[in-house]
């Protein structure tokens, strides 16, 4: 699986708001201009953490986007799912359980692709957005995982 831009965009964003969490509400003006990223798409990408749960939002004079849970409880493997849905290699389907396969192969490929995802799910769900806070601030050493490892931040 590949993390898509959607995906990278919304931890960017999330990330800003964590880093400026003390400052009340973020205009999404502002938090294109601190990430670089395109305000219109980070309209569509923040409507979708919206639904998820992941921010709120205040309408108004001093609106903006808030964290809707402390960073600790937001995990890369929530905003990822929040804006691609499910975490996954491909949507190939279940190997079969009786050992009976349809074509050469295809029961073990199943079974590979099924456990790549899931080591993707546990090493997204293993680091926070406050881990990713305290990583850009300087609090926490540089990641220094390899495939396999599991993260240490």
């Amino acid at each position: 699986m590949k993390v898509s831009t959607r995906g990278d965009y919304a931890a960017r964003a999330l990330v800003s708001l964590s880093l400026h969490a003390d400052a009340g509400p973020t205009s999404v003006r502002d938090i294109a201009e601190r990430t670089g990223l395109p305000q219109p798409y980070l309209e569509q990408i923040l409507l979708a953490l919206k639904g998820a749960g992941i921010v709120r939002s205040k309408r108004g004079v001093g609106g903006g986007y808030v964290l809707a849970r402390p960073p600790e409880a937001i995990t890369l493997a929530d905003i990822v799912s929040a804006v691609d849905g499910p975490i996954a290699v491909g949507d190939f389907g279940e190997p079969h359980k009786d050992g009976a396969c349809d074509h050469e192969g295809q029961c073990v490929l199943l079974a590979i692709w099924g456990e790549v995802g899931e080591h993707m799910r546990r090493q997204l769900t293993g680091v926070t957005l406050a881990d990713v806070r305290d990583l850009a601030q300087g609090e926490l050493p540089w990641p220094s995982w390899k495939p396999g490892d599991t993260p240490v931040v």
